[in-house]
């Protein structure tokens, strides 16, 4: 607007021209209809700041603001078109700086107008109020009849398949199977069942994380008691496990990197990697070692090649082939630790995650095995794919045929550490002295039974407060119910919350005290349900409803707590000395426990924690110190 009125003062004088009533008219009016929208803007904006998230009374007169808003939506889009239809009419003989101004200004109406729209389709919730029908007690209280049973379950449709639209939208860019639509309808249930029972907004998530990040802090600041300090002292024969361990960790992330192939060895060196690729991309394919998949300009396998330093004759089978529940991995000779390595690809495309998604539990029920269980299905049903792959086609008979004295160790990184980790329980029998390194794999991965068998044949590693070694539904519940009971009965307005959070998060600071209703009510009332909690979760979803319900033993519910495989060594960075130009990080690694990570943990580090890189890092850090110690 500002721009336009100074366009305008500047060339009121020269719109005395053929046509030039027409563009003044134009600009005139545009002001006054932008001037109106900014009104109507700094209105929304001032009743949105009033009130509390779980307090919107100081905000009633919201909608009708917003439909005046939307009811101004109309002339803008007419004035829109008439600019420019008018600074294209031929008949126009301006200066050509003033058509020039008027063609920037059309522009800029349809690019605010445009943005608007795609804004407005990625809010707007197509549920309605059919959503608000979801949430009430009354349809539970009535649901004896037959037609508040058949409307609850209209709705739940409506609302899987808005969930399923839109992830088709999401993955519009991959060919779609029968494969994908069981996907998608089955990641569409969980969306709907996560978010069903909820009344909160992205923004209102955000204030929610921001608010738990700072109360998380201030308890870790706080001094540990004495026996927490205690149990975690290991013993010097425990030490001298983690220690080998952990040396043979460093190694084998190098080929769970590899597995990225080229976009992890590009993301790791921006600067010579592409011209290292280009040397090599026109030499031959190797034809001693079977490749399935594309791996145009060999790009992949030249990657894999630098980032382990094997040679092209040490490479058994490899395979770049992706699709829904079907990962790249291959099978190499490690001849420094004599092993045949499996690798197995984690998350890289839209395919993986949808992978990822597919949460739901089924049994894995094996011969001779008593400890069989739930598995995270996504998961299990890419490892039965490279299972196939390596028993049925061969792969590994050839392998031992090569080195029959090697033994076989499987690896990977996130998904591929998941699915490395339920590949060995398929393999375990057949190669008694198999070894797996899972490096943050997914949390909800395994039941309890299962993840005790794995113990003694399975590490898996975590880094820091990583996101996805926490991920599982429980967590998931069990984040969503922190965060609804902490926004709900924070007495701040929700821009406050968001501003002192952008505040903590980029420069630090100490975590602010917002004062909230819990302050001063004794431990039994904060077991109770407060009023301003009740109205953003009315009732509590179908899958944490069987979570804490006593009957669960005899009826196991959707989403059973899973846990981690294997043994699990936890890396934390313990100091850091920042520098301008470097940064020296010192990492502490130890034995850990599932329970540890049964509860999901807000820091910025959060996900750069997962990352394949800052996980060899730290394992090379370790393995380092290890060595000087040694030595010394």
């Amino acid at each position: 607007w500002i721009g336009i009125l100074a366009l305008y003062t500047v060339h009121k004088g020269q719109f005395n021209c053929p046509g030039g009533g027409l563009l003044h008219s134009y600009l005139l009016v545009l002001l006054i209809l932008l001037a109106s929208i900014i009104c109507a803007l700094s209105a929304l904006v001032y009743i949105s700041m009033q009130g509390t998230i779980s307090n919107p009374g100081p905000r009633k007169s919201l909608p009708k603001l917003l439909y005046t808003r939307l009811l101004l939506y109309l002339p803008e889009f007419i004035w829109a078109v008439l600019g420019a239809v008018w600074v294209s009419d031929s008949s126009v003989h301006c200066e050509k700086t003033v058509i020039n101004v008027i063609m920037g200004t059309v522009i800029a109406s349809w690019v605010i107008i445009i943005f608007t729209i795609i804004g407005v389709v990625i809010v707007f919730d197509p549920l309605g109020g059919k959503k608000t029908f979801y949430l009430t007690d009354s349809v539970n209280r009535n649901l004896e009849s037959s037609q508040s049973g058949q409307l609850l379950y209209n709705v739940k449709n409506t609302a899987t398949r808005v969930w399923e639209k839109r992830i088709r939208l999401l993955c519009c860019c991959i060919v779609q199977d029968d494969d994908h639509r069981v996907a998608f309808t089955s990641i569409a249930e969980l969306f709907r069942n996560y978010f069903s029972d909820t009344d909160l907004v992205p923004s209102d998530i955000a204030a929610g994380l921001t608010l738990l990040h700072q109360e998380q802090d201030k308890m870790e600041s706080c001094p540990k008691e004495p026996e927490e300090v205690l149990c975690h002292s290991p013993s010097s024969l425990v030490t001298d496990d983690l220690d080998i361990e952990l040396e043979n960790a460093a190694h084998y992330m190098l080929f769970a990197a590899a597995a990225y192939g080229w976009p992890y060895y590009i993301y790791t060196n921006p600067f010579t990697a592409l011209c290292k690729l280009s040397g090599d991309c026109c030499g031959n394919r190797p034809t001693d070692s079977d490749i399935t998949g594309s791996d145009r300009h060999n790009f992949h396998f030249g990657s894999i090649l630098k980032i382990t330093g094997l040679q092209y004759r040490d490479f058994i089978h490899i395979s770049f082939h992706n699709k829904i529940y079907e990962i790249p991995f291959f099978v190499a000779l490690d001849h420094k630790k004599e092993a045949i390595v499996v690798a197995v690809r984690g998350t890289l495309s839209f395919e993986d995650i949808l992978t990822d998604l597919s949460a739901d539990c089924e049994d894995l029920t094996l011969e001779d095995v008593l400890e069989n269980g739930f598995v995270h299905k996504g998961i299990t049903q890419a490892a039965n794919y490279i299972y196939r792959k390596l028993i049925n086609d061969g792969i590994l008979n050839q392998a031992f045929t090569i080195a029959p004295e090697y033994k076989l160790v499987i690896v990977g990184h996130s998904l591929g550490g998941g699915t490395a980790s339920i590949l060995a329980i398929m393999l375990r029998n057949s190669f008694p002295t198999l070894r797996c390194y899972a490096f943050s794999p997914p949390g909800g991965l395994l039941s309890k039974s299962l993840a005790d068998y794995t113990k003694h044949f399975i590490v898996s590693v975590i880094v820091g407060k990583d996101l996805v070694a926490r991920l599982s539904m429980p967590n998931m519940e069990d984040l969503k119910r922190r965060i609804v009971r902490i926004v709900a009965n924070c007495n701040r307005p929700k821009y406050q919350i968001l501003l002192h959070g952008c505040w903590y998060e980029v420069f630090g600071g100490d975590p602010d005290n917002f004062p909230t209703e819990l302050d001063g009510r004794n431990q039994d009332a904060l077991t109770q349900p407060l009023l301003a909690e009740e109205s953003l979760m009315v009732h509590r979803s179908p899958s944490y409803n069987a979570l804490e319900d006593e009957s669960h033993l005899n009826s196991p519910p959707q989403y059973p707590h899973l846990y981690l495989p294997g043994k699990i060594i936890h890396v934390v960075e313990e100091s850091s000395s920042r520098r301008l130009c470097s940064s020296d990080v010192k990492y502490t690694a130890r034995w850990s426990t599932e329970t540890v990570f049964s509860s999901i943990l807000i820091s910025p580090k959060m996900i750069t924690d997962h990352m394949p890189d800052v996980v060899l890092k730290a394992l090379d850090s370790l393995s380092q110190e290890h060595g000087s110690c040694i030595s010394c």
